[in-house]
């Protein structure tokens, strides 16, 4: 019998390998970049083209490889940092170098120039699939400058599943912002097909912060800066007033590295219990410097995730340093004590008599209203009951007409929120009983609702009947009674499902209705949600927004969706292009539905608005000609049914 067991080649190990360092460009840019710090380099300068599938050129300042050093490093398991096993748990660099160029080597085609500072002749090196192709002597300046072309060129598969640029453009931001907030004294810049995204010079942490994010976030960084035996917490959070929904960055660092911790973001937001709403999430750059002895950054093959060996004492620690920033920040009225040079102002019941008398209202002690003769009104009931009743109470319960968000049709108007406009949204012109009798026999009626078959005659019965009568509870539910029993529907998820297909429609349609702000606002992107802005500008065009670039880089907001008035457009930009930005695949149709979602739930009518019988009357109608009633785009259930049988036995009937 034959041996099955062989040895792989040299190549086929290295594309595996590969696959574990290297799935995308903003992989080898991670890499390249870690090892130019490591090599001390105080200006590193990255230019992709076509977000790094074409080519991906690094260049630093660094100290640079001899000739036998460059073709040592694109030997597998090659490093200057490692020399023993213990050494893996004592890291005081980023990367090793040496240690990432195989992997590189072997799904695209690399060239490296080096020289070192004392060297008259530098080395080019090319490497293309594993294979040597050539190395010479050559003149290049002081440093490193890798070349990466063509990436995965010999692996299709892999390259086939790359992103879109868009998306592929991101990751590289990506990673690129989380190795230049932890380096704030080397410069970087940043460019994709010669456009510059990123010029950072070399200065603070505070100010690396403002460069990579935006100006805006200076107003609201808190300082923390704590030093214990345990470890070492420094950097910044943002104020109560900074908190967001969407698009808020958070970043961890320990010594120098990158790392996800939900258990320590955790902390953080304990310390600011009762000071953000519920959901919303406050900006953070947290760093730890502990001794490499007490984490262990291996745990993961991307190193994002590192394992601290006291955990519970560091969060106590983190929570403690972030109560204290947030405690100096606010203000709390001081009483002043030193009264030097005060006016004197009297204690109460000191002031001097002067004879000042308290007022008297004049009155008539023997009039009597039913003495008199009316000479306005009868004592008969009014002809027009509706004309007395407009005059109670009408500013209350008239509904107000606006254009529709969804097209050129009109409808009934719900308030979406107590400080903001009407938004309106489709009338499909039926009544309640009739649509729900319709839909209750739907396969997809939820809590299994029971139906009972309507004739032609029932029909035009409830056809002709009043108006339901609806009740909300709690300014949150909306409550009414329908054939199998008692209906609940939350408002808010309901109004949602309802402006989503809307904004949906009309993207797919293009037929936006836009308004022209009267000042119009601006927003600032930083480089990572530019790229994300700009690639969904078509669909933001779609929805009314219109937006107009500035000589500063920003844009001006010279055109809004209609019936959003009272909302915040600068936010609600913010909050679509971090929805965006979240997700993993590029498809249009998962962009209209991340902007269409958002919008909806910005403008959604709120929880706690109160509403009048017409406006309950006319989400219920609405919910229900919907593609699905049961559940928002996002998953969340809209209405439940508490069934007659179900009322009875709460009775004991």
């Amino acid at each position: 019998m034959n041996d099955i067991i062989q040895l792989l080649p040299d190549s086929v190990a290295n594309q595996i390998a590969a696959g574990e360092v290297i799935q995308r460009p903003a992989s080898v840019i991670k890499e390249l970049v870690e090892n130019s710090i490591d090599a001390g380099a105080t200006l590193i300068n990255v230019v992709c083209v076509d977000s790094g599938r074409t080519s991906i050129q690094v260049t630093d300042n660094g100290k640079g490889m001899s000739e036998t050093d460059a073709r040592l490093s694109f030997e597998r398991h090659a490093t200057s940092k490692i020399r023993q096993a213990d050494d893996l748990f004592n890291l005081h660099t980023m990367g090793f170098r040496g240690e990432a160029l195989a992997s590189i080597a072997a799904v695209a085609q690399v060239e490296l120039r080096t020289r070192r500072p004392d060297d008259d002749l530098g080395t080019a090196l090319s490497i293309a699939g594993s294979r040597f192709v050539s190395q010479e002597p050559v003149q290049c300046p002081v440093g490193c400058n890798f070349t990466i072309s063509n990436l995965f060129y010999n692996v299709p598969v892999r390259r086939k599943f790359l992103k879109s640029n868009t998306t592929e453009l991101n990751n590289i931001v990506t990673a690129f912002e989380r190795i230049a907030l932890v380096y704030p004294d080397v410069a970087f810049t940043l460019y994709n097909n010669q456009t510059e995204l990123y010029n950072l010079k070399a200065g603070g942490l505070r100010q690396r912060i403002v460069d990579v994010i935006g100006k805006k976030i200076n107003q609201h960084l808190l300082p923390i800066d704590i030093d214990t035996t345990m470890c070492k917490i420094s950097g910044f959070v943002g104020k109560p007033e900074s908190a967001r929904k969407k698009g808020v960055r958070q970043f961890f660092f320990v010594n120098g590295r990158y790392m996800k911790h939900p258990y320590f973001h955790k902390a953080i937001m304990t310390a600011y219990e009762r000071l953000v709403p519920e959901g919303e999430q406050i900006p953070y750059f947290i760093y730890f410097t502990v001794n490499p002895t007490d984490i262990d950054v291996n745990i993961h093959p991307t190193k994002t995730e590192i394992k601290f060996e006291n955990e519970q004492t560091v969060w106590q620690i983190l929570t403690a340093a972030v109560r204290d920033a947030v405690g100096m920040f606010s203000d709390v009225t001081a009483i002043e004590f030193d009264t030097e040079g005060q006016p004197d102002i009297p204690a109460l019941g000191t002031m001097p008599q002067t004879g000042v008398s308290a007022p008297k209202v004049q009155y008539n002690p023997t009039y009597n209203p039913f003495n008199e003769t009316p000479t306005t009104h009868s004592n008969a009931a009014p002809d027009n009951w509706e004309q007395l009743y407009e005059g109670l109470g009408s500013a209350h319960t008239r509904q107000q007409q606006t254009p529709s968000l969804f097209g050129t049709d009109a409808g009934s108007v719900i308030q979406s929120r107590s400080n903001a406009a009407s938004k309106s949204f489709a009338d499909n012109g039926i009544v309640l009983s009739q649509k729900f009798a319709q839909t209750e026999e739907r396969s997809t009626m939820p809590e299994g609702a029971t139906s009972e078959a309507t004739t032609p005659k029932q029909e035009t019965s409830l056809l002709e009947e009043k108006s339901p009568t609806h009740y909300q509870y709690k300014g949150q539910y909306i409550m009414t009674a329908v054939k199998s029993g008692l209906m609940i529907i939350d408002q808010y998820r309901a109004h949602t499902r309802i402006l989503y297909e809307g904004y949906l429609d009309q993207m797919q349609k293009h037929r936006a209705s836009s308004q022209k702000p009267l000042f119009p606002d601006t927003i600032h992107f930083s480089p990572a949600d530019k790229v994300v802005a700009e690639a969904i500008m078509p669909e933001l065009q779609n929805i009314g927004f219109e937006l107009t670039p500035t000589a500063e880089g920003d844009y001006s907001i010279t055109a809004v969706p209609s019936g959003l008035d009272g909302l915040d457009y600068t936010v609600l930009l913010q909050d679509l292009v971090a929805s965006a930005r979240e997700k993993t695949t590029s498809a249009i149709d998962d962009i209209n539905h991340s902007i269409a979602l958002e919008l909806a739930r910005n403008a959604a009518v709120a929880y706690g608005q109160v509403l009048t019988n017409a406006e309950m009357e006319n989400i219920v109608n609405s919910l229900f000609t919907c593609s699905n009633f049961s559940y928002t785009p996002d998953g969340k259930k809209i209405l439940t049914m508490l069934h007659q049988n179900e009322l009875e036995h709460l009775f004991g009937t």
